[in-house]
């Protein structure tokens, strides 16, 4: 019993590892503080500050995708659980 016990723990603690990270920011956005000085905007300035700003909205918008997606993958498979 205890095998099949520590296996069925083993498999909800991967699964629960694979939400905990779902919120996480998307990577492909990179570093703003480089990319906004690879552009040539000096830190400080006021093009410094809405490079940042557009980069928080580009990051808000891709987060809210991915919670969209996930969602609409959830309700997808609640009304249709005899389809692959």
């Amino acid at each position: 019993m205890l095998p099949r016990t520590l296996i069925a723990l083993t498999f909800a603690a991967v699964a629960l590892a694979g939400c905990a990270s779902r919120n996480d920011a998307p990577t492909d956005l990179g570093d703003d503080d480089a990319f906004c000085k690879q552009n040539g905007v000096a830190v400080g300035s006021s093009e410094y500050v809405a490079c940042r700003r557009d980069r928080d909205v580009q990051r808000s918008n891709s987060i809210t995708r991915a919670n969209r997606a996930q969602r609409n993958l959830g309700e997808y498979m609640m009304q249709n659980p005899s389809r692959p």
